[in-house]
């Protein structure tokens, strides 16, 4: 595995203070951010995620739960045709369309959900 040089502020200084200084001396231009390419994720892509695709979503009392049996309907909060969300780890990061694959449902994202915005 390679390693690659990575300057970092210098962090001599004592204290919180001098920290802080280093960190706001450095340059956090978008230039000046290093090119990443897939490979750099290498190390990762063996950690395993548990990926979800949420239909809808439906609130009832404890006593309409226990009265649930098999061919049963239950009323989601979705349309048919309505974006589904997908999240990976509890966490949206996407929403999709269901789709057949074959016999099979699968889903296609059709939005990416970017950090910081979401559900």
């Amino acid at each position: 595995m390679a390693t690659d040089n990575v300057d970092l502020p210098d962090l001599s200084h004592e204290g919180a203070a001098g920290v802080q200084a280093a960190l706001l001396n450095s340059d956090t231009s978008p230039e000046a951010a290093p090119k990443h390419s897939a490979a750099d994720l290498e190390a990762v892509f063996d950690v395993p995620v548990t990926v979800s695709a949420v239909l809808g979503k439906s609130a009832m009392e404890v006593s309409q739960l226990l009265k649930l049996a098999r061919g049963t309907i239950v009323e989601l909060d979705r349309k048919v045709g309505e974006a589904i969300d997908i999240y990976v780890n509890d966490r949206l990061v996407a929403r999709g369309e269901v789709v057949l694959v074959e016999d099979r449902l699968g889903i296609t994202m059709t939005e990416i959900i970017k950090a910081g915005s979401g559900s």
